[in-house]
């Protein structure tokens, strides 16, 4: 009763504060070019601070109030962003940044070097003594020779270190990030309203005309329930959604979908330190024991691609295409490793999920029945978003879990996540091998080199079953007919700045 009067509330909402974009007799077709857009984000930020924030769905929206020295391309390329070039000595230890000149922060002051040496004074702990980002703990000494140029000196060479200087840059002093963002993007923020929404408009003093944004007021709503996006679409409340694939093929005769994979890997994770996961047969067990065609088709309704090791196989430079099937569905198989293991009559445990992700919520349910045909007994542990991010991912503490991690442009952030000594290695998986072929490729120039290096290093995960990779989903997208311009990005990016009614 709780959760059904909350959906009606935050749909009363919707409709209380539809303007110019609403429509009558349930059409997603404008009568006037309207000058909002009002989408979507499934789960409450983790923090609008972008050096605290680690959350996917955040920076979706918060990517677009914040900008980096780098931006990324719709093909995952490095762009210029509020550097307009740069140069990396010969031995990857400086970095030489040549900045804009016209570009003001949405609170009024002009950016220049000091806003970018306070960004990374901070992100490095250069000023505070702790680093607020491990890949930036290398960055040893911060210098600004004039007013448009900051250079950064490491203490070792880190091949994935210019995609991390994607990160927002803030004003110089600015100290409230977290309940006022201030970036320099082509919206601004707002405002934030726990449980309902986050606000941003347009940045009419935007440097880049090119990106300059066309729709005045961006809505994000927080919702997660799938009925409810369906009938806000339905009914002219909502412009755009993400959506699962059975409900496309409902809306697909009145509304645009796009469908793309979106470099995420979804897995169902256990913590490699306690028992029964402490022993590679067991865990290997779990990788026959589970049938992942059916959670494709029954939680992502056959939107994704299968996946067996801890890369998509969109980064396609850096995949290895032998983890492919290393693991095939196989409960009599199954049976017998977990007799090797010792768990001849199975055991029981309990995994914990993010309560507002549907998808994951389903996955749990199809891994319980196949881990019951195997004598395995799996509890379901519905929590709060911000009870996982703290209970979970950043404490470790569970036994096993279902979640999505999002992609990176860079194969390094990605693959550190199982570094056994990595702050968020919530796997507890630790592997001298895995260690050492990632410390290798970190500071490795040569590409195919690297590429090579990520690839073994992909193989020891899925050899050791350091957890079950399921798929990449598809993101499925909804949209009114009039709203044009969606771009699909390799990692999560809303992106407002390319969309625009028709005329």
């Amino acid at each position: 009763m709780r959760k059904f009067l909350l959906l009606v509330l935050v749909l009363l909402m919707l409709i209380s504060c539809s303007r110019d974009g609403g429509t009558s007799g349930g059409s997603a077709v404008a009568v006037e070019k309207p000058s909002i857009v009002r989408l979507t984000m499934p789960s409450e930020p983790d923090s609008l601070d972008p050096y605290i924030s680690d959350a996917s769905d955040t920076e979706a929206v918060m990517h677009n109030v914040y900008e980096g020295l780098v931006l990324f391309d719709e093909e995952g390329r490095i762009v210029p962003g509020l550097a307009e070039s740069w140069q990396i000595s010969e031995d990857g230890l400086v970095y030489t940044f040549h900045l804009r000149d016209d570009v003001t922060f949405h609170n009024g002051d002009h950016f220049d070097s000091s806003d970018a040496a306070y960004s990374f004074s901070l992100l490095s702990g250069l000023s505070t003594g702790t680093p607020l980002s491990s890949r930036f703990g290398t960055v040893t000494k911060i210098e600004t020779p004039d007013e448009y140029t900051l250079v950064l000196y490491l203490s070792e060479p880190n091949a994935a270190f210019l995609e991390g200087t994607r990160i927002g840059i803030i004003p110089d002093g600015y100290t409230d990030s977290a309940r006022n963002p201030v970036g320099t993007g082509p919206y601004k923020f707002v405002e934030y309203v726990p449980s309902q929404r986050i606000v941003l408009e347009r940045n009419d003093e935007y440097y880049d005309e090119e990106r300059k944004a066309s729709i005045e007021r961006a809505e994000f709503y927080i919702m997660s329930d799938e009925s409810a996006i369906v009938t806000a679409l339905q009914s002219g409340q909502l412009d755009m959604a993400q959506v699962t694939g059975a409900d496309a093929e409902i809306l697909s005769r009145n509304f645009t979908i796009y469908s793309n994979p979106q470099n995420m890997v979804c897995l169902f994770a256990v913590n490699n330190a306690i028992e029964p996961f402490n022993n590679i047969k067991v865990r290997q067990a779990l990788n026959y024991a589970i049938n992942k065609d059916d959670i494709i088709n029954g939680a992502f309704d056959g939107y994704a691609t299968r996946l067996d090791s801890a890369f998509s196989p969109v980064m396609a430079f850096y995949y290895n295409p032998d983890v492919e099937n290393y693991y095939s569905y196989d409960p009599e198989k199954a049976q017998a490793f977990l007799a090797e293991a010792g768990y001849k009559d199975g055991f029981s445990f309990t995994v914990t999920v993010p309560s507002n992700y549907s998808a994951h919520v389903s996955t749990a349910q199809i891994i319980a029945e196949a881990l019951k045909k195997v004598g395995i007994d799996m509890r379901i542990q519905l929590v709060e978003w911000g009870t996982w991010l703290e209970d979970v991912y950043t404490n470790g503490d569970y036994e096993a879990t279902v979640i999505g991690l999002t992609g990176k442009l860079d194969p390094y952030e990605i693959l550190v996540r199982y570094v056994s000594n990595y702050r968020r290695n919530f796997f507890h998986y630790e592997s001298a091998e895995y260690d050492d072929l990632i410390a290798r490729a970190m500071v490795e120039s040569d590409e195919n080199v690297r590429a090579d290096l990520y690839k073994e290093a992909e193989m020891v995960l899925t050899e050791d079953a350091a957890a079950v990779w399921t798929c990449d989903p598809n993101l499925v997208i909804a949209s009114r007919p009039d709203l044009k311009g969606y771009k699909a990005y390799p990692l999560s990016f809303t992106d407002l700045s390319s969309l625009y009614y028709e005329e």
